[in-house]
């Protein structure tokens, strides 16, 4: 199975317990569809680069987020549109870090 990591930018005016729903229901789809959640970072409230529109509001602020997970394609597919109708989520997207989880290891950390 594939590696994954989700990045996410929330609305910056979310409650706690509204973002912690988010993670959880996003962590669910993944693990009731056979994928594994690693973990994940809080990289907390930033500005976007520049002004989004979504869900007929514009917003500068972001909350940053992102979540490590092995799935296969086709629950990358369904997260995706499930991520692009919550009212919740301004932006998201996945990278895929690799195959095998050699690749995902010799990865060099952020810093």
């Amino acid at each position: 199975m594939p590696f994954y990591e989700l990045v996410c930018i929330a609305r910056h005016n979310i409650v706690e317990s509204n973002l912690k729903d988010l993670l959880k229901t996003t962590a669910k789809q993944v693990i009731n569809r056979g994928g594994v959640v690693r973990g994940f970072d809080n990289w907390g409230d930033m500005k976007i680069p520049h002004r989004i529109k979504r869900h007929q509001e514009y917003f500068t602020d972001g909350r940053y987020w992102a979540m490590h997970f092995d799935a296969n394609p086709l629950i990358i597919q369904e997260l995706g549109k499930k991520l692009a109708v919550d009212t919740r989520v301004l932006r998201h997207t996945f990278i895929k870090l690799g195959d095998k989880l050699e690749t995902v290891v010799a990865r060099p950390d952020k810093t």
